[in-house]
């Protein structure tokens, strides 16, 4: 596996380590906007919440809650060891109370295969899967107007993956060895059709302090309805949206509340 880390300059001035400088431009958007529900999520953070980051990728979001609530406890867990040493760099330059762990996130404990890939790190999972994930960037990039050369050029190697081994570890052991007393005032999910499997390794005695929900979910088979069910279940109610930008795919965001 190469070191292909970059820098990027963030519109606020900081400058963050990245493997991909564009995506990482793309993610900070999503990541701050207005519209977005990362950030009525991290507004809902108290002192001393735990922000949990599951897919933590380079630390954006992480930075993010920090920025909101410098007084919440971010623990962040990301897989791939090329993004995990960016997360570690960029974490300790700007969130450096925080807690990085080199982990995948599912179910159960073990070890998977993982699709990495490296000219698109964000897209890499435990269920990658290159044909739909070469469409769902077509959608996108159509969507913001570019023609379809200009597209061909972009995905012809976009989504070229290696198979690497990676360390899986659940929510409830995450919080057991780095966040047993305190709420997660927000548990974000971002793991690239695995979701399901996070919310399935939190113990039904987490469930309680967990006040907030915000991920991204692919909606294939039925997926994001059984994600909103689940998160309902436990007493979280979910409003779901989808950027403009992605209209014509399966990505949906999802932001859930504990019920008053």
């Amino acid at each position: 596996m190469l070191n292909t880390q970059q820098t990027l300059k963030l519109d606020d001035g900081r400058v963050v380590d990245c493997p991909s400088p564009a995506e990482a431009r793309f993610l900070w958007g999503e990541i701050t906007s207005a519209t977005g529900f990362y950030r009525q999520a991290a507004a809902g953070l108290r002192p001393g919440d735990i922000a949990l980051d599951i897919g933590a990728n380079i630390g954006l979001s992480a930075m993010l809650f920090a920025d909101i609530c410098p007084d919440a406890r971010v623990i962040a867990a990301e897989p791939v060891p090329v993004t995990f040493q960016c997360l570690e760099r960029n974490l300790a330059a700007f969130v450096p109370h925080a807690v990085s762990v080199c982990t995948a996130v599912g179910a159960e404990p073990g070890v998977l295969p993982l699709t990495w890939y490296p000219q698109a790190p964000a897209n890499s999972g435990l269920y990658a899967d290159r044909a739909e994930d070469d469409e769902a960037t077509r959608t996108f990039l159509r969507n913001s107007g570019l023609d379809g050369e200009a597209i061909a050029l972009i995905t012809a190697d976009l989504h070229q993956g290696e198979q690497i081994e990676v360390e899986v570890t659940t929510v409830s052991a995450i919080l057991a060895e780095h966040g047993r007393d305190a709420e997660i005032g927000v548990l974000k999910i971002d793991v690239e059709r695995a979701e399901l499997d996070v919310l399935r390794g939190i113990a039904e005695s987490d469930w309680p302090r967990i006040r907030s929900v915000v991920a991204e979910v692919h909606d294939t088979g039925g997926r994001l309805a059984e994600f909103r069910d689940l998160l309902g279940s436990h007493g979280l109610s979910a409003r779901i949206r989808q950027d403009p930008s992605l209209r014509g795919t399966d990505l949906h965001e999802v932001y859930a509340v504990r019920d008053e």
